[in-house]
């Protein structure tokens, strides 16, 4: 059996402080997202992400999309270029904050079209939608706390940013198919405290891997827009360890490092 204690706030980092010190018995273990991997480039953390945890296994991801209001005149993401090209950062979009993945990506889809957005970042999801629906920004860039004002009809997506299309949206492209090469899964997965004995770690991977194979659980994913992103324990932490080189850059680029 296990305890799920819920830690928010702080971007999804209290989960990953707690590894920190604790003991690699297996008995403390967090969900890791991707953003460990990028904040230590942003701001000073508890913990390097290259030597502070055993990455276990990536288990899945979020979806992410742009919307725009459903009477909005910009139909298309060749729509929301064109516009930018002809009004240099006068597109407003909203995020759900400085740093976040529905914040880079889009700057990541903006420095490959050659333009220039203007990001507003918000608290969170909700706050971001009002500002949709209220015409005080042109679009949203968020996960699927959109779906329910997609499928009602009250605003209209643009595009998602995984590596294919979304099995309930499956009409809308994606970012890089549009040929911007942005792709935003944001897996995570399971990690434990450093230097977890590797016969522990094998079982506790088997044991995910086992989870994310039941069709209850395959079914509360697709419930939340989210797929199976499967890594092993090695490739999962060779990910990590490339992914953390590719948002140095990324973050270098966008101005928002330490140094920055």
């Amino acid at each position: 059996s296990m305890v799920v204690d819920n830690k928010a706030g702080a971007s999804g980092m209290l989960g990953p402080n707690e590894l920190v010190g604790a003991k690699p018995d297996g008995y403390t273990l967090s969900q890791l997202t991707i953003g460990v991997a990028r904040l230590p480039h942003m701001q000073k953390m508890q913990f390097d992400p290259l030597k502070d945890f055993t990455y276990i296994a990536c288990l899945t991801g979020y979806t992410f999309g742009m919307v725009v209001k459903a009477d909005s005149p910009l139909k298309s993401l060749k729509d929301v270029v064109d516009y930018a090209k002809a009004n240099p950062g006068k597109f407003t979009y909203a995020s759900p904050g400085q740093g976040t993945t529905p914040h880079l990506a889009v700057e990541e889809f903006a420095f490959k079209a050659g333009i220039k957005l203007q990001h507003v970042p918000f608290k969170g999801f909700a706050d971001g939608m009002q500002a949709v629906l209220g015409g005080h920004v042109m679009a949203q860039s968020d996960s699927t706390g959109w779906s329910g004002q997609v499928d009602g009809g009250a605003v209209r997506l643009l595009a998602t940013y995984g590596s294919k299309r979304t099995k309930k949206w499956a009409s809308v492209p994606t970012l890089n198919e549009l040929g911007f090469d942005t792709i935003s899964d944001s897996p995570f997965g399971i990690g434990a405290p450093k230097d977890m004995d590797p016969a522990l770690t094998q079982r506790l991977h088997d044991a995910f891997k086992k989870a994310i194979e039941d069709p209850a659980v395959l079914a509360t994913f697709e419930k939340y827009d989210q797929s199976v992103i499967y890594m092993n324990t090695r490739d999962y932490t060779a990910f990590i360890k490339d992914q953390y080189a590719k948002e140095k850059l990324l973050i270098e680029r966008l101005g928002l490092s330490m140094k920055a």
